[in-house]
């Protein structure tokens, strides 16, 4: 739209819809760079990447040995039951998702505050939506990379009876957008590593509140709405009902409410750094 240079080095000729819509300071079509930094950053922190992997396999593990004795079956909305195992596998993929997103997201914090990185990156060309893109594109990718590791290993062990189990994989993906982004601008707004823990708060009370373990009927009827509010919960439901191969026109009021809770993030994620860095 524009080609006032604001920041020097932000070139003249913009190509791509992007970069000819947004002000030529907001965006500069980057965001590829800031993945690449972070994937060039994991090669030499693989354990902590693969790490990540291991915790959501150790519930599926004490599930299918331990509980499915305990809780053979559970009972649907729908009137229908599945054995347990088959309720909580697809629960625990979304949640594995979940976890890849804002584990990556938190970090942002230490960037934001301590190493003061996107104050540097924002003397280049690099502009806030570049950041913010890059920054959360990367925690989608290690987001679905635990979702489909995840799902691989539920096939492996004999779980997956249905052809619709691969559409989890674009489903850890939008669990992941959606959690990135929103986990990017909440990060922006933290002002005290202490309050890191009100992040791990939140996403531990979703894992065990979002009908993970437990369907929505169990718990008391004036907390349901609650629950539903729960992000993970879309996700979940999401992921269930193609799991069980019963995918119902409601799964496009899951993925709605997930997309907009991630162009809001991203939103806010871009207007935050704006605000903080350019004025």
């Amino acid at each position: 739209m524009t080609t006032t240079q604001t920041r020097p080095g932000i070139p003249h000729q913009r190509r791509g819809v992007l970069r000819r819509i947004l002000p030529v300071d907001e965006y500069a079509g980057l965001a590829r760079v800031i993945v690449e930094r972070s994937a060039r950053l994991y090669l030499r922190a693989w354990a902590v990447l693969i790490s990540g992997v291991v915790e959501p396999l150790f519930y599926l593990l004490a599930v299918t040995v331990g509980f499915r004795s305990l809780v053979p079956d559970v009972t649907l909305a729908d009137g229908s039951t599945v054995p347990y195992v088959d309720f909580v596998a697809p629960a625990l993929l979304a949640a594995s998702a979940m976890n890849g997103a804002i584990s990556e997201t938190m970090s942002i914090y230490f960037k934001l505050r301590y190493d003061k990185l996107y104050e540097a990156m924002l003397t280049t060309p690099v502009g806030p939506l570049d950041i913010v893109l890059g920054e959360v594109g990367w925690a989608v990718l290690r987001g679905g990379f635990y979702g489909t590791v995840f799902l691989g290993v539920l096939t492996a062990m004999g779980l997956v009876s249905t052809p619709w189990a691969v559409v989890l994989v674009p489903v850890g993906l939008l669990v992941s957008f959606a959690f990135a982004a929103v986990g990017m601008a909440w990060a922006t707004t933290l002002r005290s590593q202490a309050q890191l823990d009100y992040v791990t708060l939140a996403s531990t009370a979703m894992f065990l509140f979002s009908t993970t373990f437990f369907p929505l009927s169990s718990y008391p009827a004036p907390l349901q709405w609650l629950v539903q509010l729960s992000p993970l919960y879309h996700g979940v439901e999401l992921a269930r009902m193609f799991f069980l191969g019963a995918p119902v026109p409601s799964a496009l009021l899951h993925v709605a409410y997930l997309v907009v809770l991630a162009v809001g993030g991203l939103s806010v994620a871009r207007a935050r750094l704006r605000s903080m860095f350019l004025g």
